[in-house]
């Protein structure tokens, strides 16, 4: 007998620096010197990192080459 269960996980879209070094798999120490991810202070004082902007950080670090690019580094 199979039984389907079927879940719904909401992520939480803000981290603290242990998350979200995990998060970008970076150890504390490399993401507090690599990521250049501002904080979102929150009314408490408390400092989270918004999921959203690593993203954007995560998907500028990317090399993009489009065919125009690739020709001119062969010649």
């Amino acid at each position: 007998m199979a039984a389907t269960i079927s879940l719904s996980v909401k992520p939480f879209r803000l981290l603290t620096r242990k998350e979200g070094a995990y998060y970008c798999r970076l150890t504390a120490a490399k993401f507090e010197g690599q990521c250049p991810v501002h904080p979102v202070e929150m009314p408490s004082g408390e400092k989270l990192w918004d999921v959203r902007d690593l993203d954007a950080w995560i998907d500028g670090l990317k090399v993009r080459f489009n065919d125009d690019d690739i020709i001119a580094r062969l010649k």
